[in-house]
């Protein structure tokens, strides 16, 4: 497999062609140091994001880890692929550093330096926890704005916070916010859907007073203050009454942001320069997506891709062409990857005019068993979720495990009559059979629909918020709410370092914001 060295790397970067970093260590390891625009594709999932981080073979591919030899590893499965472009960094991270570059901890690094750049750009207004607080207690006509996702805003929220999706604010605000008067503040966890959801509608002109609220809910509890806990969301993805305004607003800024709106025809030029990566995105709520969509489009709501982008960008100067129903959630979005710095994105005109097909579940296939019958039987049951979900919820008695290190649960294994493999979904459940086949005599077989499967059939769940223990989770970046001790040091360390990103992104040298 060719190698290259760092200095050659940061070349490339440069160089303004097509460019993929792809981290083949799992999340939490990236987590801990990574270059800026790394992908993080863990090999125990490379099945699952390749096809979507990279849907053109011909792209010029980087592998990296720290030196452990991984990153070969998803070089070599990416050549049986048919990748035929694709390098390793040798030395990985350690010799990136060594050669004097930067390296970043966290996730969705880029995004979230977006964001504190949007911050100075644009003079984005915040207000802090207790004076959120006493405007509250005070009866101020107000509204308080959750942009993170459905699920995140369940498991704690602002007292009297709605849940809004980030690609939804621009879209629903006329309908939300009739007033003109009423002032809107926008939260998240930390800072950057708050500053993106806020500046969002500031941008898209909307006559409120907007606000972010400083350091999302992890500022408020830092406050002494206490967040709700498993309130039930209301936000219904249906077309809202003050649609025309929304698109009159979101046109604007796409203009302003230089986004170019296309045809099917033009698409079919793109689709057919098959030397160019191309990512077609829906950036609907997802309820939306599931009931129907293009057959050639993946699931990226709005607000979650400006503020992950790397979850379904992996391709550096890439073609980026949004869709959605009406195009006002396409523009804002679009607009906001061109000013992250994204030159070629592009939105599709009367993008669901036809041929949408709905993505329901895969049919069951032999070796699979369904809920009911794991209910009623003794088995042994291995679950691949990330260790957070795991810790969330899962079938009492299961095993957790990561992919690729199975090994570690051979004792376990030895006397198992039957072993029943899960997932979230059943599809990572399915890729592992052969692995865990290699490791017991017993009969494999895989949870038909996975953990989600069970879930809806009404059967018990288990949750342990200390199994498996915080140093365990590899698999995951642990976010300072995620953690059993230090939580408060760790909320402190997080919002300091979103901070100081701005100054990190100027040491790299790499990064251009703006249009």
């Amino acid at each position: 497999m060719p190698t290259i060295d760092a200095p050659t790397l940061r070349g490339w970067i440069e160089d303004g062609e097509e460019l993929a970093l792809l981290d083949a260590r799992e999340e939490g390891e990236f987590g801990a140091a990574h270059l800026f625009w790394a992908n993080p594709c863990p090999l125990s999932r490379a099945e699952m994001r390749v096809p979507s981080l990279l849907p053109c073979k011909a792209t010029r591919v980087v592998c990296v880890d720290d030196g452990r030899g991984v990153a070969e590893r998803l070089a070599q499965y990416l050549g049986a692929q048919g990748y035929h472009n694709v390098s390793v960094l040798a030395g990985g991270t350690k010799a990136w550093e060594a050669a004097g570059y930067v390296l970043f901890s966290g996730v969705n690094v880029p995004s979230k330096a977006f964001g504190e750049w949007i911050e100075h750009h644009f003079g984005t207004e915040s207000v802090d926890a207790p004076e959120l607080k006493a405007w509250l207690d005070d009866g101020r006509d107000m509204v308080v704005l959750d942009s993170r996702t459905i699920e995140e805003y369940r498991r704690m929220s602002i007292p009297t916070g709605v849940s809004v999706p980030g690609g939804e604010l621009a879209y629903r605000i006329g309908d939300l916010v009739p007033n003109p008067e009423t002032l809107i503040v926008v939260n998240c966890a930390g800072r950057t859907r708050s500053i993106l959801g806020a500046e969002s509608l500031r941008q898209a002109g909307v006559p409120n007073k907007v606000v972010a609220l400083r350091n999302g809910t992890m500022g408020w509890e830092l406050a002494g203050l206490t967040c709700d806990r498993d309130r039930p969301a209301t936000f219904e993805p249906a077309r809202p009454g003050s649609v025309d305004l929304a698109m009159a607003r979101a046109m604007a800024f796409a203009e302003r942001s230089g986004v170019r709106v296309i045809d099917e025809g033009a698409l079919a030029v793109l689709k057919a320069d098959t030397a160019r990566t191309l990512y077609i995105l829906d950036v609907r709520d997802p309820v939306e997506f599931a009931a129907g969509a293009r057959p050639d489009s993946l699931s990226a709501p709005g607000g979650q891709l400006v503020q992950a982008t790397d979850g379904w960008v992996g391709v550096r100067g890439a073609r980026i062409v949004l869709v959605d129903d009406d195009g006002v959630r396409a523009r804002m979005s679009a607009a906001w990857l061109r000013q992250m710095g994204h030159k070629d994105v592009f939105v599709l005109q009367n993008a669901l005019a036809g041929g949408l097909v709905a993505r329901t579940s895969k049919p069951v296939v032999p070796g699979e068993i369904s809920p009911t019958e794991l209910a009623a039987m003794k088995a042994v049951v291995v679950d691949l979720a990330r260790s957070i979900d795991y810790r969330d919820g899962h079938i009492p008695g299961a095993l957790w495990g990561i992919r690729t290190r199975l090994a570690s649960l051979s004792r376990a294994l030895a006397g198992a009559r039957l072993v029943v493999v899960t997932s979230p979904d059943g599809e990572l459940a399915r890729l592992a059979v052969a692995e865990l086949r290699g490791l017991t005599r017993a009969p494999v077989e895989v949870l038909t629909g996975g953990t989600a499967a069970w879930r809806a059939a009404g059967l018990p769940l288990a949750r342990d918020r200390q199994s498996p223990p915080d140093d365990a989770c590899v698999d995951f970046y642990l976010r300072p709410y995620d953690r059993n001790s230090g939580i408060e040091a760790a909320m402190q360390a997080y919002l300091s370092w979103e901070i100081d990103l701005v100054h990190e992104i100027q040491r790299d040298g790499t990064v251009r914001f703006g249009v």
